[in-house]
């Protein structure tokens, strides 16, 4: 006389699902992070052993190392540059010009860009990524 079963009962989990839920979850994140910041302007900054915040009003001068000049992410020429800076900080004198210029930039087109600066009368720091 047997007195055991012939067949066990296995319990399975089926993942066949779960493949395409994490594709979806994947897509809907990738989707969801370019949307939070589309209008950027990609630079590589030069690298800095201190890494300083500002908190007062700043406006943003981005060079791209193809020599086009951003305020604000507003394209500007070089020719209209000083204008530009002029009409963006007459309200508030006090306002912190932030240049973010690509490593890849000679120096001089960073000392043009001072230049203009200095003769608006403007504050301006130079904006780097920690090392």
């Amino acid at each position: 006389m047997q007195l055991r079963r012939r067949h066990r009962l296995e319990s399975e989990v089926s993942t066949h699902s779960l493949n395409d839920i994490m594709f979806f979850l994947m897509l809907f994140f990738l989707i969801a992070s370019t949307m939070a910041n589309p209008n950027v302007i990609k630079l590589m900054l030069p690298r800095a052993k201190s890494n300083q915040t500002m908190t007062k009003k700043q406006i943003s001068l981005s060079i791209t190392k193809d020599l086009k000049y951003y305020i604000d992410q507003k394209p500007v020429l070089f020719e209209n540059l000083k204008e530009e800076l002029r009409k963006a900080t007459e309200k508030n004198k006090e306002t912190t010009i932030v240049v973010r210029m690509d490593q890849e930039l000679s120096v001089q087109k960073l000392v043009e860009v001072l230049e203009i600066g200095n003769e608006l009368k403007l504050k301006m720091i130079l904006a780097t990524q920690k090392k």
